[in-house]
């Protein structure tokens, strides 16, 4: 349920895109959006930041391309979303003891502090290049060849990144449960020699 409600106001957009136009598909993601938050808002009484910044960032871009009819601008909310995320992904660096992907996955894995570290500016460089690359395509291909490039082409980027990003993490961790058994079988020798 919950993978759903994350996706569902691009869900919602994919689907309006291919039975109507972009201007529809826009009007609808945006409503997905609303209601995307306020179930989140009546379910847990919370909101994720990242849900509220998507949130207004689709209606100030979604609603310049409904009143001006131009899809220029809804094209740049992925760009803005990404670049701002990416923007966010790599101040974690510097600001705070975690970075934002050691506070999104430290609860699942203990990993060495540089691990983190890479990971984050991998997951900051990936948002970033996504960003620049819609730029590019928006200004140089139709708007057919922009949908498929950033639904189809972006989201099988990210899967491989997730998956080579995820081998990386497993490194260190089969590192250090390799580590482990060692240093236990180690101490019950050391008592004895202690004897």
């Amino acid at each position: 349920m919950n993978s759903l409600l994350e996706f569902f106001p691009l869900l919602v957009f994919v689907g309006a895109y291919y039975f109507a136009d972009i201007f529809t598909a826009t009007a609808a993601a945006i409503a997905a959006s609303i209601v995307q938050v306020a179930v989140f808002w009546f379910r847990d009484r919370t909101v994720k930041k990242s849900h509220l910044i998507t949130l207004v960032v689709i209606i100030v871009f979604g609603g310049l391309t409904l009143v001006l009819q131009d899809e220029t601008f809804i094209k740049w909310k992925f760009t803005v979303v990404s670049c701002l995320f990416g923007a966010v992904i790599f101040g974690s660096q510097f600001i705070g003891e975690k970075t934002l992907v050691e506070r999104m996955m430290g609860a699942a894995m203990e990993l060495p502090k540089f691990v983190w570290r890479r990971a984050n500016a991998a997951m900051g460089s990936l948002m970033m290049l996504e960003g620049i690359v819609n730029i590019y395509v928006l200004y140089n291909y139709d708007t057919e060849t922009w949908f498929n490039i950033k639904f189809y082409g972006m989201t099988a980027a990210t899967l491989v990144f997730m998956l080579m990003l995820g081998f990386y993490l497993a490194r260190y961790i089969e590192d250090e449960n390799e580590a482990q058994p060692v240093n236990q079988e180690a101490d019950p020798i050391k008592e004895k020699e202690g004897q």
